[in-house]
């Protein structure tokens, strides 16, 4: 990660910015994210999706068609967002917060192997109660989903902690 941080803004309020760990940490553990896509029609395309983290990528399914793929077929370059916690602090007006925004490339998964492993960190993250479901709908969705992986080539972290 972070091979071409010098293309990317730095951060307004360096007083808020996490380290590569903190920022690793809300991805892995963030329950949702937001992906920011461009399309060949020049409007930007936002969808949340569930999500896998695993190693500097990114795992997301989806559908075999529609405006996420198209768009990635544009560009393959994307972002994805996560929130983590949040409290509203109404005495100042703001609001305390962790957050994570990922930069990278967006490739549709075709190795069989790679593609099962996708959605079985999808599975196990969503149905961690009981893998045999997360196994069985990794198996059964194999072929009627597309996969996609993003690398992550730049990661940072924002928070404004609780007033103390």
């Amino acid at each position: 990660m972070d091979t071409v941080s010098n293309t990317f803004h730095k951060m307004r309020r360096h007083d808020r910015e996490l380290d590569q760990a903190a920022a690793v940490k809300i991805l892995s553990e963030g329950e949702y994210g937001v992906l920011s896509t461009y399309g060949e029609d020049g409007w930007p395309y936002g969808v949340p999706l569930s999500y896998a983290y695993e190693d500097g990528k990114l795992y997301f399914h989806g559908a075999k068609t529609g405006h996420k793929l198209s768009n990635l077929q544009a560009c393959d370059r994307a972002s994805f967002t996560v929130v983590g916690r949040t409290h509203v602090l109404q005495e100042i007006y703001s609001t305390a917060y962790q957050s994570a925004i990922a930069f990278g490339t967006v490739r549709v998964v075709t190795e069989a192997a790679e593609k099962k492993h996708g959605l079985l960190l999808l599975a196990e993250k969503y149905c961690y109660d009981n893998f045999a479901i997360a196994d069985s709908y990794a198996e059964r969705s194999l072929n009627n989903v597309c996969v996609y992986c993003m690398e992550i080539i730049h990661l940072t972290g924002k928070e404004r902690p609780e007033q103390k």
